[in-house]
């Protein structure tokens, strides 16, 4: 191999180097990539993440007057439609990627024994309630700003209440449902003109 094989294996490898360098250059000049307003397809009772411009979230429902109507059945069947990849809820089952969420409703935080919570969740006080499962099946990352929980959220309201009373079911002592607030009574009429 003599000097002028090796200068063009060199000068080979520079121009190609080169090239790779401006290409990736003129297409970042040329593309401007922006995220859909909407996305493509939309999976039911799944939450788009929000762009850098979504609006502000409205506040969410009440969960008692939910939790009223909640429907078991359904709530266990989303829950294994979008949960048991990650947890289940066999009474003293094994974690899975997630913790396993037997009698979650009422229990602490982070409450499995030997699972490796995130600061953020062990950071949170007090049990699991109504509201506060609301809160984290709407959007997790919300809730608990740095979990390691990938999922986007539920966003619908009913469907949310049905997984949170099958949830509440899966104890051998389930927390009684909240009260929902009695209809408002029609105001009394006024009497009649003198």
């Amino acid at each position: 191999m003599d000097s002028m094989d090796v200068t063009k294996g060199s000068t080979a490898i520079l121009v190609a180097g080169i090239a790779f360098f401006l290409t990736g250059t003129i297409s970042t000049l040329m593309v401007h990539p922006e995220r859909p307003a909407k996305p493509a397809f939309e999976i039911k009772g799944v939450e788009a993440p929000a762009s850098a411009s979504a609006p502000a979230e409205a506040p969410l429902a009440p969960i008692a007057p939910l939790l009223a109507k909640a429907d078991v059945a359904e709530g266990e069947a989303t829950f294994k439609k979008v949960c048991t990849s990650c947890h289940n809820v066999a009474e003293g089952g094994k974690a899975g990627v997630g913790p396993n969420l037997y009698n979650v409703v009422g229990g602490p935080h982070a409450h499995m024994e030997g699972f490796n919570y995130t600061t953020g969740l062990k950071g949170k006080a007090g049990p699991w309630t109504f509201d506060e499962l609301n809160e984290w099946l709407k959007k997790p990352s919300a809730y608990v700003p740095g979990t390691r929980m990938a999922f986007a959220g539920i966003s619908n309201d009913q469907i949310r209440a049905d997984v949170i009373d099958y949830l509440r079911e899966q104890s051998h002592s389930p927390v009684p449902l909240p009260a929902a607030p009695a209809s408002a009574a029609p105001a009394p009429a006024a009497p009649p003109a003198k």
